[in-house]
């Protein structure tokens, strides 16, 4: 890569960030009225609508790299992207706010089960082979899951009087959100380019730098949402997003088009993942919060990930 592409990309990158945390903003703002006006808490406003946003750069990047043949890539991607969410991006939450994250107990009791969830794709990927029977499993676990989590929440259907407000709220939420969603996309290719540019491996690339990429929205949203006391819309996002990574994108990804894989992705990627949900949620109830010193113990997880894999793979 010639330094005029190298300079251009990364100009394309820093836009990009902008409107990320432009995107950012907005969401975090019309989330909170949307979820006033339809008598939703701000957890479920995050754990549902804004979780299933946050994804789809995921969804998209993963399912282009199956129908290449390139699954591998996907899958490292979406792993690579849960560890950080679980990890580094509930640590910087703490470190860039300077407060311990609050996690509410109904959070905690809704989701005693929420670490062995993200044990199912590691279970079905032991033989390197997400089939379509798998696909629908993993399907089936994220609908059933989002569903007892609405329902224990007491969450009401969209049924509700129309306003001018509540339609002007929830189009200004849906325009805040593709604005994350293109500038994650940009965000992504731009910081794609660079590191191919560098000749780094495409599996770290995609563990590592794209999977950074995609956490963007959730650091972004997450960190405007606690900065403004929603901290139960910055967990909600990022719980949302992990489960639906692990569930609802693998899932899809298997029923379109099955995929193979080399057996240590999920090996290492998968254990790591789940070993960072229990260790989060161990955090999380031993004093309903997410404090300095734990997030600094989360940090230190997501650099012995980094490590290992940079020892896999270079």
């Amino acid at each position: 890569m010639g330094f005029s592409n190298m300079l251009t990309n990364l100009l394309i990158l820093g836009v990009s960030l902008f409107i990320v945390m432009r995107g950012a903003a907005m969401a975090t703002k019309y989330a909170v009225r949307v979820a006033k006006s339809l008598n939703f808490s701000s957890y479920v406003v995050g754990f549902l609508v804004i979780a299933v946003i946050s994804i789809l750069p995921e969804l998209f990047i993963s399912l282009n790299a199956a129908l290449r043949g390139d699954s591998s890539f996907g899958l490292g991607l979406i792993l690579g992207s849960n560890i950080a969410d679980l990890t580094l991006i509930f640590a910087l939450v703490v470190f860039l706010t300077g407060r311990s994250v609050r996690v509410e107990q109904k959070i905690i009791n809704n989701h005693k089960l929420y670490p062995f969830i993200l044990m199912l794709p590691l279970v079905l990927g032991l033989d390197g082979e997400f089939n379509r029977i798998d696909g629908a499993a993993l399907l089936l676990a994220g609908v059933i899951f989002y569903y007892l989590s609405l329902k224990k929440e007491g969450a009401i259907m969209l049924a509700v009087t129309q306003s001018s407000d509540k339609l002007k709220n929830v189009s200004l939420l849906l325009l805040s959100l593709a604005l994350l969603l293109v500038g994650s996309h940009f965000a992504v290719t731009s910081a794609t380019q660079i590191a191919g540019g560098l000749g780094v491996s495409t599996v770290l690339i995609a563990m590592l730098i794209i999977a950074l990429g995609t956490t963007m929205p959730e650091l972004m949203f997450s960190l405007k949402s606690v900065k403004q006391g929603s901290d139960s819309l910055a967990v909600g996002d990022i719980l949302g997003t992990v489960l639906a990574d692990a569930t609802l994108v693998i899932g899809l990804i298997a029923l379109i088009n099955p995929f193979t894989f080399p057996q240590s992705t999920i090996y290492v990627g998968g254990v790591f993942m789940v070993a960072a949900s229990f260790i989060l949620f161990s955090f999380m109830r031993s004093r309903h919060q997410v404090t300095r010193a734990e997030a600094f113990a989360l940090t230190m997880f997501w650099l012995t990930f980094i490590l290992v894999q940079c020892i896999i793979h270079l």
